[in-house]
């Protein structure tokens, strides 16, 4: 329990605090994200939805996304706006899209925090203007929301363990052989991020072997796609490293490209979502590649659908719903329930 304890605090402590400090990471040199833009064709008289994500631009996962509050929005003939940051780093933009959303008299906001904790007092101003408010794939530090659909982050973290422990055996690597294992995240200060690393940290500390050691040195790129794949090199040069853990789908891809550039077949890499590099190496039988998969589609529709309902009284009972996670590999990837979640993607 105290090998456990100290492994967990001293490296968590050590993304929250130091890993994304470097200047050139700094939100400020991030161009500010856009205004919100009709996300469905807009009628009047239908109520208003505003829409903000992590990452507006060239990214996978938001785009699926936004495909399930589109699809939800012309199921229940309401009009949907969205926006959100060019980097996840970059809460101010958040920021500013929920004060013009109060100013255009939101019906109801659905969002995905950059930040969990900065971001809380703009969300309980929202909440506090008597607008329902969702949160969708993150939750913020605070009680002032109507209902958080996303994933239990901390179990996903372990189940991203328990797969990378299960193909490195199935790789070959054995219990006594000195090796390790590098994490990239895409923002530290995203509840989201803290506990899927803090769910990964735990179930490696109970059940991997003590010669496979964990980098301390962290990588936080900010959700910029250049910079996960700068630090994706960096982590690979290292002689030792045999396996690789990305927690969003932002280094995710940087990882996947920095593998398939430089043909290493011989890492483990589990990481989330599915982006179309992910599918690419998850695909290739000469990787060794799973990802956790998540239910963004089900996210986006589920949460336009709620803030609908509450604008319209309806009561809401449970604050949090799990809208769970699969393990995808070469071995699973053709199940039915995967299936139909990929079809989405």
């Amino acid at each position: 329990m105290k090998r456990i304890f100290a492994f967990l605090v001293g490296i968590i402590m050590c993304i929250s605090f130091a890993g994304c400090a470097d200047k050139k990471n700094d939100a400020t040199e991030v161009k500010p994200g856009p205004d919100f833009f009709p996300l469905t064709e807009i009628k009047e008289g239908r109520k208003n939805i505003y829409l903000i994500v992590k990452t507006i631009e060239n990214n996978s996962y938001w785009d699926v996304l936004m495909d399930g509050a589109k699809d939800c929005a012309d199921s229940l003939d309401c009009n949907v706006y969205v926006s959100g940051s060019y980097a996840e780093s970059d809460w101010k933009t958040q920021e500013r899209l929920l004060g013009d959303a109060i100013k255009a008299n939101a019906d109801g906001v659905v969002i995905s925090p950059d930040d969990s904790v900065n971001l809380a007092g703009k969300i309980d101003e929202v909440y506090l203007e008597g607008i329902p408010v969702v949160l969708i794939d993150t939750t913020a530090n605070t009680d002032n929301y109507d209902i958080c659909y996303m994933t239990d982050n901390l179990m996903a973290g372990q189940k991203a363990a328990d797969e990378m422990i299960k193909q490195l055996k199935n790789n070959g690597v054995s219990d006594d052989e000195n090796i390790q294992i590098g994490i990239q995240v895409g923002q530290a200060s995203s509840q989201t991020v803290i506990e899927r690393l803090a769910g990964f940290l735990q179930f490696w500390s109970k059940h991997a072997p003590d010669s496979w050691e964990i980098l301390h040195d962290i990588k936080c790129s900010n959700g910029l796609p250049e910079k996960a794949l700068e630090y994706a090199e960096d982590i690979l040069a290292l002689p030792q490293v045999k396996g690789i853990f990305t927690t969003n789908s932002g280094p995710t891809v940087g990882f996947a490209k920095a593998l398939k550039n430089n043909k290493r077949t011989d890492i483990v890499f589990v990481g989330f979502d599915y982006a179309d590099e992910m599918a690419d190496i998850v695909n290739d039988e000469e990787y060794h590649a799973s990802t956790i998969l998540q239910r963004q589609y089900d996210m986006g529709y589920t949460g336009v659908e709620s803030v609908i309902g509450i604008s319209e009284g309806t009561d809401i009972k449970n604050k949090f719903v799990d809208m769970g996670v699969v393990v995808v590999n070469k071995d699973t990837i053709n199940q039915p329930d995967i299936q139909e979640i990929l079809q989405h993607n």
